[in-house]
């Protein structure tokens, strides 16, 4: 009997020792669980934040806009003197707040100072191409250019000018031809593909028949073609302003039988968009697409106001431009990439003399104390008689007794041409928001595409 209670409570403090061993072990099993979970919590919270910085360091984020800006003739030296102009010495434009800068240089395939439409080209296709060619190669072969591959990719694409839109700097985003000059088959070319959403800007006397006051001599009027295309077609800024931004744009704008109305010429203007109007525009109207949209803007009445000498309306069309800048960083915001870059240096415009750090406007296009221009240049119209060697046989001359105009004194240039000359000077180009930190140092301007076509 007594044995018998020795089993029953050996038994029992087996059975005890049991549920001890069970309980450890469930309550290790259970330790080792919340291990197991926290090292894996531990290795999904460090793989990711590996994964975070390797996209925000390694991976090209693609922007969801993307606006080129062509300033033609923009050179690192009109920016100093357009500052003066804006507004003094030590006033900032937009550009100079743009976090990215390089030197571009500049040539084309044949020359060492491009022609606009080899500059251009060298932009748009990332190839250099002989002066007088537009997106084709020396032997005439089409090459794909931004716009073009920007389509492919899915994006909305947009064309803005101030100038006419078959001037060689624009063309060079949808056509391809040998002869730049050829301005009615660049028209052609624009409508009959018209692979671009929106096209704002002058030039329409290139797209009508002689019979419409057009240059055209084949007949077609090809901006009723354009319409029957489906394209709303818009003549004025309240036309522009009257289009509805819900859907994706199909809009053709044509504003003016040439290029489009100086800032200053206030009648043509209150019919006319300015550049930075058809820039917001654009933007609003663009930015529908799901894929995102390519921008083009060409600020072509820098260029009409450089190739007369005509200092004034160059500074003053510069001003314009850098607003139309400041317009687009504000509404496409800070995740849209901006690239600002000149095509090609014209003219060797120079603000010399001692303006006051303050002085400003048409306080600087006049003659210093001295009498001495404080805006001169180095070629274009009026040279031959009114500066330098040309200026003193004049002087000299039995036909120098009629005085030169005012107007020819202020803004001399050193050597004369029937219009300003393309230069052989590295370009300016600037920089903001994803992958606009290749702006650095001094680059090729076939960079700007490379930079361009792998954000798309």
């Amino acid at each position: 009997m007594a044995q018998f209670r020795d089993d029953e409570g050996r038994a029992q403090a087996l059975s005890h020792a049991a549920g001890l061993t069970r309980r450890s072990a469930l309550s290790y099993i259970g330790l080792m669980k919340w291990r197991n979970q926290l090292l894996a919590l531990f290795c999904l919270i460090l793989f990711a934040a590996f994964g975070v910085f390797y996209f925000q360091h390694w991976v090209v984020q693609k922007p969801f806009g993307i606006i080129l800006f062509l300033g033609e003739g923009l050179a690192p030296g009109r920016l100093a003197a357009t500052r003066v102009y804006a507004g003094g010495a030590d006033a900032p434009l937009s550009l100079d707040s743009m976090p990215h800068l390089a030197l571009v240089r500049n040539y084309s395939n044949d020359f060492a100072a491009p022609d606009r439409a080899a500059a251009a080209t060298a932009i748009a296709t990332g190839m250099k191409v002989n002066n007088k060619s537009i997106g084709a190669d020396s032997r005439g072969v089409p090459i794909a250019n931004l716009i073009e591959l920007a389509r492919r990719s899915g994006r909305a694409t947009g064309l803005v000018t101030d100038g006419i839109m078959t001037n060689p700097t624009a063309a060079a985003f949808y056509a391809h031809t040998s002869a730049s000059s050829d301005q009615t088959e660049i028209a052609r070319q624009l409508a009959d593909g018209l692979g671009i959403d929106l096209v704002l800007g002058g030039g329409a006397r290139e797209f009508l028949p002689e019979t419409k006051n057009g240059n055209r001599k084949d007949g077609r009027d090809l901006l009723l073609e354009i319409r029957r295309k489906g394209f709303d077609l818009v003549h004025s800024k309240a036309e522009l302003e009257a289009i509805p931004d819900w859907r994706r744009p199909k809009l053709f704008g044509a504003f003016g039988h040439a290029e489009l109305a100086y800032a200053d010429q206030i009648e043509a203007r209150g019919e006319q968009p300015s550049l930075p109007d058809m820039v917001r525009r654009a933007i609003e109207l663009l930015q529908y697409n799901r894929a995102g949209y390519l921008l083009v803007v060409d600020a072509g009445l820098m260029r009409k106001a450089a190739e007369q000498n005509d200092a004034e309306h160059t500074l003053a069309e510069t001003v314009e431009f850098d607003r139309a800048i400041a317009v687009a960083r504000h509404y496409a915001g800070a995740k849209s990439t901006i690239i600002v870059c000149g095509d090609v240096a014209l003219g060797g415009l120079n603000l010399n003399g001692y303006p006051f750090r303050k002085d400003r406007g048409i306080a600087v296009l006049g003659l210093n104390s001295a009498g001495d221009p404080w805006l001169s240049w180095a070629s274009g119209p009026n040279g031959g008689r009114s500066y330098g060697a040309a200026r003193l046989a004049a002087q000299q001359s039995p036909s120098a007794s009629a005085a030169p105009s005012p107007g020819i004194l202020q803004e001399p240039a050193a050597f004369y041409a029937p219009a300003a000359l393309d230069t052989v000077d590295d370009i300016v180009a600037f920089g903001s928001g994803p992958g606009s930190d290749g702006l650095q140092g001094s680059i090729d301007s076939s960079a700007i595409f490379r930079l361009i076509r792998d954000l798309l």
